[in-house]
């Protein structure tokens, strides 16, 4: 039997005196899609931040079967998840959109031409092509959650995390990645409290409340 892309055992994290995740367990098989839920505070960032490697924590994280234990071993999974931020000014900073969607790709070694194949392929797979030679501070906000968005697409990860992806999308942008998630083949963890979103992808959720979780297939929300 194939191991689970990701898998957590007894995660355990503190952010000071707080007890942010107590003894949670979770499993994403390849290409699976699955909502973390949850009120704000309750853990769910938390949680995202810990598996890229940026908290302190107690237990175990496996990806693709090997434990992930050191700064290596999360160097090379940061290479392999692709984090969208909740806010993406906090995750752009190149001059252009063709600079962000480039940034990545260049940092891993492609050659020029297949880093523009990239660009363009995931440019129009948004419907953000006519933005490529625009600067990044001229977008709006759900130009610049689309272009977060493009940014990982372009590293060609294993799994996607979007932290609250439709967070102050007007309507147009809300459908755009509201459809790219539900037609996505990649394996995707999307952490939100965004209702709408929940029930138009129809996945399986695990929703967070305090220390205590509840899982549910297809949790609808009247």
């Amino acid at each position: 039997m194939k191991k689970p892309l990701l898998e957590v055992k007894n995660l355990t994290v503190k952010r000071g005196d707080k007890t942010v995740l107590r003894n949670f367990n979770l499993s994403l098989g390849w290409g699976e899609k699955l909502v973390l839920a949850g009120a704000n505070g309750v853990g769910k960032t938390t949680f995202a931040e810990t598996v890229l490697g940026f908290l302190p924590f107690e237990g175990e994280i496996f990806f693709s079967g090997k434990p992930i234990r050191d700064k290596k071993d999360f160097r090379n999974l940061r290479k392999k998840v692709g984090y969208v931020f909740q806010n993406p000014d906090d995750q752009l900073f190149m001059p252009t959109v063709r600079g962000e969607l480039s940034f990545g790709p260049e940092n891993l070694g492609l050659p020029p031409g297949a880093i523009g194949e990239r660009v363009e392929r995931v440019a129009r797979k948004l419907g953000i092509k006519r933005l490529l030679d625009k600067s990044v501070f001229e977008l709006s906000y759900g130009q610049k959650r689309l272009v977060s968005i493009a940014c990982v697409l372009t590293m060609e990860p294993q799994l996607l995390i979007l932290d609250e992806p439709t967070n102050g999308l007007d309507r147009e942008n809300w459908e755009r990645v509201a459809n790219f998630l539900k037609k996505t083949e990649k394996a995707v963890l999307v952490i939100t409290h965004d209702r709408e979103l929940i029930n138009y992808l129809r996945w399986k959720v695990i929703y967070l409340s305090e220390i205590n979780f509840v899982s549910s297939l297809n949790l609808q929300f009247g």
